[in-house]
């Protein structure tokens, strides 16, 4: 296991209308265990507390009670803190806030240098994470003038840079256009099939598919946890949370439902289709 929350709580400063001070909740009593090389997803509506879970994997935030572990290392101790961030890659949703440099290899070298790796390895890093984003031949460009999911893919590149044992994709797709998103998501799998234990943070159902595990988050807590199929087939719970199953597998459970031959389930629009009409023959 690479990550273990243990009752994980956090809480937000607040102001109530008498101007006496309050508290939000982020996330509440949240347990939860990431197997190393795994790739789960939490998913949830606006203010579930996906983000603030995000920030806690990491130490950005530390836990108000419970206790976040990463590969053993304890976050609220501050000694840990630069191993952890070190084990722990954070990739967040706007690419342009995350530019610090006008060239490209200059910003994937940006961690590794506050990190005191001697030059000669920087270059190695640098070349080695761009290729694995596919991005090797921007390396002299200006980031500013890339797509937004080309800018993502340097982050991405950035975070690898450190050589993290986890990467943490916060809402990484939100601002992406579809061509945009399925490069992020592209580069995420195949870097998990190269072993890498991926986070992603999303409200995009879809994405989650191919994912090992799905956490369920509403009011900052874990309702479920499990397969994919498994959330999809819980419509009640998908509709408490305000989600949906993609749009070819509710589809498919809808038309199960009512007695019709097809898979259900069915992740495959060009089959579902094909299906529908073989039914419409009879």
């Amino acid at each position: 296991m690479i990550i273990k929350l243990d009752n994980v709580s956090y809480y937000y400063k607040s102001y109530n209308d008498d101007g006496t001070v309050g508290s939000a909740v982020g996330v509440e009593n949240v347990s939860l265990e990431i197997e190393e090389g795994s790739f789960v997803a939490l998913v949830g509506h606006n203010g579930c507390g996906k983000s603030t879970l995000a920030k806690l994997l990491n130490g950005l935030l530390i836990p108000k009670s419970g206790v976040v572990t990463v590969n053993g290392l304890d976050t609220a101790n501050r000694d840990n803190i630069f191993e952890i961030r070190k084990n722990v890659g954070m990739v967040f949703q706007n690419p342009d806030n995350q530019m610090v440099a006008s060239i490209v290899e200059e910003d994937v070298a940006f961690g590794p240098e506050n990190l005191g790796v001697p030059q000669s390895e920087i270059v190695e890093r640098v070349e080695q994470a761009l290729k694995q984003v596919g991005m090797s031949e921007y390396a002299k460009r200006s980031p500013h003038k890339l797509s937004g999911g080309q800018k993502q893919r340097i982050a991405i590149a950035g975070a690898l840079a450190i050589r993290p044992k986890v990467l943490v994709l916060d809402e990484s797709t939100a601002m992406l256009d579809p061509l945009g998103r399925r490069e992020v998501l592209e580069v995420a799998h195949s870097l998990n099939k190269q072993g890498m234990t991926v986070v992603l943070i999303t409200h995009f159902m879809e994405e989650v598919l191919d994912c090992d595990t799905v956490v369920v988050m509403s009011g900052g807590r874990v309702l479920k946890t499990g397969a994919p199929m498994e959330i999809f087939e819980d419509g009640e719970l998908l509709k408490k949370v305000g989600l949906a199953a993609p749009r070819t597998i509710a589809l498919s459970q809808m038309l199960d439902d009512i007695g019709l031959k097809v898979t259900r389930n069915c992740t495959d629009a060009k089959k579902l289709g094909g299906e529908i009409c073989q039914n419409l023959k009879k």
